[in-house]
């Protein structure tokens, strides 16, 4: 009787979890013109649709441009905060590490109206850079905190004999701690990226006329046509993101990072 209630709680969970997915899926495969659930008939010519649809092409560009440029940057400074934090005794590091996770502490809705407001009005920050900012700021924290991770499992002495063999600090980083962090930092960069890809709050504040990023977009799009091809767009983007954490954690072991 355990065993049958305990099977039945699994089952139940992968259903709450799993369901919305399904019923995201058949709705893009609609055979009907309006998003409905069940679908009417099966169809692909949403799926098709979505890739003939220019909004959607411009704003998937400014998404995976966000999504790339803005980790990058992340990670060119969480990595050396990282190792500062863990390397060496800066006072009040606890604060530093508060005040870096602050931006997926505090609510996207909270964040943005505060860029917008004393950022991108009064310097009169284009709409790009401000959103690049924006993601950048968003990812730190996960590039600091899995870096950290990784910094934290590497044992100091490695790089004290690097430098005592004649190595500079720097070239100590660069040819022994870098590469045992790798995995780590990689790591860093897929999270970061599908965070910033999917994000909704902070972009729905600084994301103006043209320059939408594509959760933004698909918003829009839902105001003035209810086809499926948003619901077929959704799968999509489900689709490839669980195929990036699939390949991360096939070749990363992922879950040790996160």
């Amino acid at each position: 009787m355990k065993h049958v209630a305990n099977w039945s709680i699994l089952g139940l969970t992968l259903v709450f979890l799993i369901g919305p997915f399904v019923i995201i899926i058949l709705a893009g495969a609609s055979a009907g013109q309006n998003l409905a659930f069940p679908p009417e008939g099966l169809s692909l010519k949403w799926y098709a649709k979505v890739f003939t649809i220019e909004s959607f092409r411009a704003s998937f560009l400014l998404s995976m441009e966000l999504a790339i440029f803005g980790t990058l940057m992340a990670l060119l400074l969480g990595v050396p905060a990282a190792y500062a934090l863990n390397r060496y005794d800066i006072p009040g590091a606890e604060t530093v590490r508060t005040v870096v996770a602050a931006p997926i502490i505090v609510p996207g809705i909270i964040v943005g109206l505060a860029l917008l407001r004393y950022f991108v009005v009064p310097l009169n920050m284009t709409i790009t850079l401000a959103l690049f900012l924006a993601h950048t700021a968003l990812v730190l924290p996960y590039a600091v905190r899995v870096v950290s991770s990784s910094m934290h499992n590497l044992r100091a002495d490695m790089e004290e004999a690097a430098v005592l063999l004649g190595c500079t600090r720097f070239q100590a980083f660069i040819k022994v701690v870098l590469p045992n962090i790798r995995g780590g930092v990689l790591a860093a960069f897929i999270l970061g990226f599908v965070t910033s890809f999917n994000q909704v709050p902070v972009s729905l504040f600084l994301s103006g006329p043209g320059v939408r990023t594509l959760p933004i977009d698909m918003l829009a799009y839902m105001e003035i046509t209810f086809d499926p091809s948003v619901a077929a767009l959704s799968a999509l983007l489900a689709f490839m993101s669980l195929a990036i954490v699939f390949v991360a954690e096939r070749l990363l072991g992922f879950s040790r990072y996160v």
